[in-house]
């Protein structure tokens, strides 16, 4: 029986299979270096891609904050412009209420009463002033509160003083300015 050595064959075998398995490895991991780089270089453009996105929207909202900025400026002015014409209007409308105010004051005030003094504060009138009597000075009331122009005369301070031998009443006097019918339609006609 003969012998038959096959050690060398076998290993010729092994390093056949070795050197097939070696490069089966190194082309999987070239490969997968490939695939590596190809989806990082995607990603990078998607990246990239969405920066340049961001900053067109930066600059949009830049240009977007100055017009708001602008709307916000002329706004502000439109309410300044609004309330003085609002201004001007209640100044036009009120210009025949104050002298219809001083008719009614020379009208309603009787004998005997002078006025010192003549305050107006929206349509509040405080009138100071002396009388010969405290009768003058209620006959005064009176006269006021049948005014169409004055309603709700009330009398905050009366004081008796001598003058020269004279017996005087001082008086402060508050009552309502009213507008009438007839003064809101001269108004709309001077408008």
């Amino acid at each position: 029986m003969p012998r038959i050595n096959l050690l060398p064959w076998r290993e010729e075998l092994r390093r056949q299979r070795r050197t097939e398995y070696l490069s089966i490895l190194g082309a999987c991991a070239l490969a997968a270096a490939g695939v590596w780089f190809a989806i990082h270089m995607y990603f990078n453009a998607l990246i990239e891609q969405q920066q340049r996105r961001n900053s067109f929207l930066t600059a949009e909202i830049k240009l977007l904050d100055k017009k708001i900025a602008e709307i916000k400026a002329l706004e502000k002015e439109k309410e300044n412009l609004i309330a003085r014409m609002k201004a001007i209007e209640t100044l036009q409308t009120s210009r025949p209420i104050v002298v219809h105010l001083f008719d009614e004051l020379v009208s309603t005030l009787p004998d005997g009463v002078y006025l010192t003094s003549i305050n107006q504060s929206g349509e509040n009138v405080t009138v100071k002033g002396v009388a010969q009597s405290n009768a003058r000075v209620s006959n005064y009331m009176r006269n006021v509160e049948a005014s169409e122009w004055e309603r709700d005369p009330k009398l905050s301070i009366i004081q008796s003083k001598s003058q020269d031998g004279k017996r005087t009443a001082e008086f402060t006097l508050t009552f309502k300015q009213i507008k009438t019918k007839t003064s809101a339609s001269e108004d709309e006609e001077q408008l």
